[in-house]
């Protein structure tokens, strides 16, 4: 089973990392999606290439990638997961993707507030 995370992740800090294990654990396979450079609009922005290398070096994914440019749904579409899991503060984004989850069968889970300093990652 493939299941998909996503998000900016512009400071990795523990209760990611929490998260991610435990997105880990839920299939065989984790795909990370980093938000698309044109969707990462938060003042704190990281480029998404370098999002993209802090990840591998935590090596909690099979896979990562940038979110697709158009939309998350594409992403969804491209993937095609069996589990989307999202974080406590999460939401699907809009009508598109609810669609996406439902024409693919993807199983939604959203996971608990993981407690944790979030302070950021050593490896920034």
């Amino acid at each position: 089973m493939t299941v998909f995370a996503a998000g900016c992740f512009n400071r990795i800090h523990q209760a990611h990392v929490r998260m991610l294990q435990t997105a880990r654990a839920l299939g065989d396979e984790l795909v990370v999606v980093v938000s698309n450079d044109a969707h990462n609009k938060k003042p704190n922005a990281v480029p998404a290439a370098t999002r993209v290398r802090w990840m591998k070096e935590l090596d909690l994914a099979d896979r990562i990638v940038v979110g697709h440019p158009d939309s998350f749904a594409g992403s969804l579409r491209e993937v095609k997961p069996d589990i989307l899991v999202l974080g406590y503060d999460q939401r699907l984004p809009d009508a598109e993707t609810e669609k996406a989850v439902r024409e693919l069968g993807i199983e939604l889970v959203v996971l608990p507030w993981f407690p944790g300093n979030q302070e950021t990652c050593a490896l920034h």
